[in-house]
Formats: structure tokens, C-alpha cells, sequence
């Protein structure tokens, strides 16, 4: 069995577009000296920071894994030749699950970004990344095992084989994201926040690819019967002219389009005294903190590959190996090829709308006694589902994570379940101007075999790292006005 037939068969055909990226930077991103971080999960953060300004120099958050196949951990660092992998050596599949497969990944640079305090109140912000995203998932594993497993799989002679609806979605684009912040009404013992979050998106490339309603049987290794089923699929022109070395493809303002971020944040302030104005800041000066936003809300329209067309799937005396991606061929190559060998649905479409991940994102933090804290957050995807043709989706997750900060230095520690039921330990610090961790960072270490992985790291500066933090936290006037 090659890799590659696991490869295309897992990612192009078989999983449909359902979980792919969640939270940036995890568990630290709920902290109080996020800054500018925070505001990617949740835009109203930024009011009431801490310092003048805050200033992101360049990040990098990386997230992937599946639930069908595990590898050694060496792999991470010393992979195979290509077409060398070798199963129960190199890699193992999961073919006796009762549950369905599903697989992720998701990457994101940020770039230079800035938050700059007007005053205590309001804050604005700007925030560039350049962001990738692949995702799909929920097929049965006998259908995994028939595909991923020694394709094609002869166990399943003569069995009518059936897809209801499956596909993929893969997104790479630019976001340049320009924030307000402002604390909106102070109380006694209150106080809320709210953000916004405008997006200017520039598309780099995207695809997808869904087969419906197919039955097929296979009568043998090199014959098998499609009865029924179409393939819709369609990717973005520029992967038609994808250029080396790969940096030249991220282009700025190109294939636009727009997108926002919401949130607001309730912050419960017993020790206020009366008094909701202070020289400087207090922004930890809470005994507990709610939060809500809506992350990724926007789309990006794209004009299709010229080879692009859906495809009537029915056809009689398939041989399997035909109709599997070859090595070094373009995708152009391969749908030129698909198309000839099904029929073509006629359609007058040139163009199609890559959705972004949209997510709710919930926060609850507690305050236990102004260094150690607890908080948890759920991330909910909105758009995911089986029915959704030309969209990337978030991961559904929770995390509780119990961290340790002070204005130097900070150390988290998430644990995280994902909507797979694959439960994670990490760890993640912040060391001056350098922020660094893995939400599944001691999950990896204790495991022989893994199947999914992720890592963060950015460089940022603030007043506080160069000694110009407010230390001067007293009271300054009268009481709060209603």
C-alpha cells in the first residue's frame, strides 16, 4: 500500500469538511497579558489593558491530526522517504473503531500586529495573519478501512458500498483585522467590555471537493461498478499557476473580501469599593470574568480552476487504481483526467464562496488571588455539518486551564477535549517577550504513537518589558456615576 493512496484517500475523498481550527495560542490566549494576542479570541479584551501599547513581532500557531491513523513520534523528525512508509512500521490505522473518522489541520503566521490604549477606556488594534485551514471528518470507519486500508480493499468483494454526502475543504488567505475596544458601563462591583473586529481578507487559494448520494460495489481488485453519485468540486484559479518558491503566492489584496470578530466581556469587581476609576490600569483587579464572541464570521469568493466541473459518477468496469491522484501530477492534470473519464455536468458557475471557520467562543475566568487563576473556554463551530459544500469549519473543544502570571512571566497549563473525545494535557509559557507551548504538549510525551500534534511561539513587547509598566494602581475620585 502506498502512502499516497492513504493520503488522497483520506483528505480529498473521504472525510467531509467538518472540524479544523480552534482557539490561537490556547490557554494563553484568556490571559491577562495576552494583549494583543487576546484580541484574535475575543476582540473586547483589549479595553482596559494594562499598558500604552503592546505589540505582536511575528507568531506562528500550528495544529494537525486525525483519528484514523497514529504514527511513532520519530516521525515528527524523521520521516520516510516519500512511498516509503511502511504500515504497522511506520504507521497504524484504527480499522476496528465503532465510530467515525475524522481528520484537521490548521496554520497561521502573525505577522506584526499592534494594540495602542487610547485611554483606560478604549483601545484599538490591528492585527495581520496569514492563515491556512483543512478539515473534514464523520465517515463511518468500515469506508476508511475500504480507501485508506490496501486500497482497494478485496475484503469488500461484492458488497454494495454506499457515501451519503462526504467532502473536504482546504483555505489559505491574508486577514488584515482592525479593532475598537471600550469598556461600555462601570458599576460598583461591575464592569463590561465590548469589541469589534473588521476584517479586509485576501484570498490566496481554496478548494473543496464533496461526492453525494454514490453506491459501488467492487468486483475486484482492478474492476469495480459506480451505480450512482455525483463529485462536485472546484478549487481557486491561482492553484493552476502555483508559483516556487511558495511565499510568492501570498499576495495582499487579491481575491477580496471582508469578515468580522464580536465580543463582550462581563468582569464581576467586589473590591472596587465603590470606586471604578483608578490611575492607570486594573485589569486583573476581578474576582471572576465572563466572555462571549463570535469569531470568523466572513467569505471570500473565488474564480474556479478552468478544468472545474462536476461530475456524474456513474460507470461501469472501473478499474480502482485509475481513478486514484498520481505522483507529481497538478491538480490541473488530475481533474483534466477525472473528466474525461466520468461525465460532466453541464454548469454556467465560473466562480464559488470559501466560508471562513466561524465559531461562538465561550470564557469564564476566576480570579484566586491576583497571580494563580483558573479559566475555561468552549469553542463551538457554527457552520459544520455534512451539508456545507465550499466551507473550512472550527474544532468544537473545551479547555480548563489553570495558569500562574506575573508581569515577566507566566505558566498555563490546558487540558483539552475535542468533539473526537480525544482528551489533551499541555503546558505554555511566557518568558518576557518570547511565548511559547502546545496544548498537547505532555499528551505527546507520554504516548508511543500519536495522531495529532500542535505547537505555538511568538516574540511580543510591551512598556512592561522595559521597565515602563503602571505600577501606581490608587484610587483616584468619587464614586462611581451610574
Amino acid at each position: 500500500m502506498r502512502m499516497h493512496r492513504i493520503l488522497f484517500s483520506t483528505v480529498l475523498f473521504l472525510w467531509p469538511a467538518y472540524a479544523a481550527v480552534a482557539q490561537t495560542f490556547p490557554g494563553y490566549n484568556t490571559s491577562n497579558y495576552a494583549g494583543i494576542h487576546g484580541v484574535i479570541s475575543n476582540p473586547a479584551s483589549a479595553a482596559g489593558y494594562r499598558y500604552k501599547w503592546d505589540v505582536n513581532i511575528i507568531g506562528a500557531d500550528v495544529k494537525g491530526g486525525n483519528t484514523y491513523m497514529k504514527v511513532p513520534k520519530s516521525i515528527l523528525f524523521n520521516p520516510p522517504p516519500r512511498n516509503k512508509w511502511v504500515r504497522n512500521q511506520d504507521y497504524f490505522l484504527d480499522t476496528a473503531a465503532n465510530r467515525r473518522q475524522n481528520g484537521w489541520g490548521m496554520a497561521e503566521i502573525v505577522m506584526p500586529s499592534v494594540l495602542y490604549a487610547i485611554d483606560e477606556k478604549q483601545s484599538v488594534s490591528f492585527i495581520w495573519r496569514v492563515r491556512a485551514s483543512a478539515s473534514g471528518g464523520n465517515l463511518p470507519t468500515p469506508l476508511a478501512n475500504f480507501f485508506g486500508n490496501d486500497y482497494p480493499n478485496i475484503q469488500y468483494r461484492g458488497k454494495n458500498l454506499n457515501i451519503e454526502k462526504v467532502g473536504v475543504g482546504a483555505h489559505i488567505w491574508n486577514e488584515l483585522g482592525f479593532s475598537y475596544a471600550r469598556t461600555i458601563h462601570e458599576g460598583y462591583t461591575s464592569r463590561w467590555k465590548a469589541g469589534v473586529t473588521v476584517k479586509l481578507l485576501s484570498g490566496i487559494a481554496a478548494g473543496y471537493a464533496q461526492v453525494a448520494n454514490a453506491s459501488f460495489v467492487l468486483n475486484d481488485r482492478r474492476n469495480g461498478d459506480i451505480t450512482s453519485g455525483t463529485l462536485r468540486y472546484a478549487y481557486s484559479e491561482e492553484l493552476d499557476h502555483w508559483q516556487k518558491p511558495y511565499t510568492r503566492n501570498l499576495q495582499l489584496f487579491h481575491n477580496n473580501g471582508a469578515g468580522f470578530d464580536l465580543g463582550v466581556i462581563y468582569e464581576y469587581r467586589p473590591d472596587n469599593g465603590g470606586f471604578g476609576q483608578f490611575e492607570g490600569t486594573d485589569a486583573d483587579e476581578y474576582k471572576f470574568r465572563l466572555g462571549l464572541s463570535l469569531n470568523d464570521i466572513g467569505r471570500i469568493k473565488y474564480r474556479k480552476g478552468a478544468n472545474n466541473t462536476d461530475l456524474d459518477l456513474r460507470k461501469q468496469d472501473i478499474n480502482p487504481n485509475e481513478i486514484t491522484y498520481k505522483d507529481n501530477e497538478s491538480l490541473k492534470q488530475y481533474s483534466t483526467r477525472l473528466n474525461r473519464y466520468f461525465t460532466p455536468i453541464p454548469g454556467d458557475d465560473s466562480s464559488f464562496v470559501m466560508a471562513l471557520p466561524a465559531s461562538l467562543q465561550l470564557m469564564g475566568d476566576y480570579n484566586i488571588n491576583g497571580r494563580f487563576f483558573v479559566s475555561a473556554n468552549a469553542i463551538i463551530a457554527l457552520n459544520a455539518g455534512k451539508n456545507g459544500l465550499a466551507r473550512t469549519y472550527a474544532m468544537t473543544q473545551v479547555l480548563i486551564t489553570p495558569r500562574y502570571e506575573t508581569e515577566l512571566f507566566g505558566a498555563y497549563m490546558p487540558f483539552v477535549v475535542n468533539h473526537n473525545g480525544q482528551a489533551d494535557v499541555g503546558a505554555g509559557f511566557r518568558i518576557g517577550p518570547l511565548v511559547l507551548g502546545s496544548y498537547s504538549l505532555f499528551t505527546t510525551l507520554f504516548q508511543h504513537r500519536i495522531n495529532h500534534t500542535d505547537a505555538f511561539v511568538a516574540l511580543r513587547i510591551n512598556p512592561g518589558m522595559l521597565g515602563k509598566g503602571n505600577k501606581n494602581k490608587g484610587q483616584l475620585g468619587c464614586p462611581v456615576n451610574f
